[in-house]
C-alpha cells in the first residue's frame, strides 16, 4: 500500500490520487514520486478508470521538492536521481489526468500540477518556480511547460524572480482553466472528470496525443496528426455507437473499442 498517497477507485469510471505528506506540505520525496508513477501505471493498466483526478491538501497541493533530500545530492546525485525515472513514467500517462489544486503549488508542484492536461484551482491557489532562490532553476519540465502556458514574460518573472501568482493570475494567463471555490476544488475537478470519463476512451486518447503533439511540433506535422488519428477513430465501434446514438436520440454507451 503507498505510504504517501490515497487512491480512490470511484463511479463513473473516475480514480482519485491523494497527496498525503501534510506535515510536509506534500512535499516531493523520491518515494512520494515514485508511488504517484506506480499509481498512475496502475490507472493505466485499469480498464475501468477512464480519468485521474489528482490533488493535495487544503493548505497545499505540493510545495515543491524535499529540500533536505535534495541538500544530499552532489552533481553526480543529480546525474543519477531515481525521480526522473518518476517524472517520465508520469508524463507518460496517455489518459486524462486533472489536476485539483487548492494552497501552495510551488517548485517541483507547480511542475506536477502543470503535468495535468486540466488544473482547477481554488482561490486560494498559488503557483511558482522559487527555485532561483535556492541558487538553482526548475528542473522537471518547469521552464519548458510554464513558458509554452504562460508566454515568455510571465515565465521569465515567475523563473528569474521566484516570483508566484494566484488563482486569478494563473487563470487570465491561461495556466488554469477553472478557478472555484477552495471547498469546491475536488467536487468541481470531480465533475468534469465523471463528464470526460463518459466520451469514448480511445477518442480521448487519441484526442489528448493530438493536442499535446501541438506543443513540440510545426502546424503542418500537426494537421497531418490530427487526420491520422481521426481517420483511425473512423475504424473504432464506438464511433460506431456514437453516431447511432446520435441518429437515435439517446445516450451513446462507448466500450473503448
Amino acid at each position: 500500500m503507498p505510504q504517501t498517497l490515497a487512491v480512490e477507485s470511484l463511479d463513473g469510471g473516475v480514480r482519485l490520487i491523494t497527496l498525503q505528506r501534510p506535515a510536509a506540505l506534500n512535499a516531493l520525496t523520491t518515494e512520494l514520486l515514485g508511488e504517484l508513477a506506480a499509481a498512475l501505471d496502475a490507472a493505466q493498466a485499469d480498464s475501468e478508470t477512464r480519468v485521474v483526478v489528482l490533488t493535495g491538501s487544503r493548505k497545499a497541493f505540493a510545495a515543491g521538492a524535499d529540500i533536505n533530500e535534495m541538500a544530499e545530492r552532489d552533481l553526480t546525485g543529480i546525474l543519477n536521481d531515481p525521480r526522473q525515472a518518476s517524472w517520465q513514467q508520469i508524463t507518460g500517462f496517455s489518459k486524462p489526468l486533472i489536476a485539483a489544486v487548492n494552497g501552495f503549488a510551488l517548485g517541483g508542484g507547480c511542475e506536477l500540477a502543470m503535468h495535468a492536461d486540466i488544473l482547477i484551482a481554488g482561490e486560494d491557489a498559488r503557483f511558482g518556480q522559487p527555485e532561483i532562490n535556492l541558487g538553482i532553476m526548475p528542473g522537471a519540465g518547469g521552464t519548458q511547460r510554464l513558458l509554452r502556458a504562460v508566454g515568455k514574460s510571465l515565465a521569465m518573472q515567475m523563473v528569474l524572480g521566484g516570483e508566484s501568482i494566484d488563482a486569478r493570475h494563473a487563470l487570465r494567463a491561461g495556466l488554469v482553466s477553472e478557478v472555484t471555490q477552495p471547498e469546491l476544488t475536488v467536487e468541481r475537478a470531480l465533475q468534469l472528470a465523471r463528464l470526460i470519463a463518459g466520451k469514448a476512451p480511445l477518442a480521448l486518447r487519441l484526442a489528448k496525443e493530438t493536442l499535446l503533439k501541438a506543443l513540440d511540433t510545426d502546424l503542418a506535422s500537426g494537421l497531418r496528426f490530427e487526420r491520422h488519428a481521426f481517420t483511425v477513430l473512423a475504424g473504432t465501434r464506438d464511433r460506431e455507437e456514437g453516431i447511432r446514438a446520435f441518429q437515435e436520440k439517446r445516450r451513446p454507451s462507448f466500450t473503448g473499442h
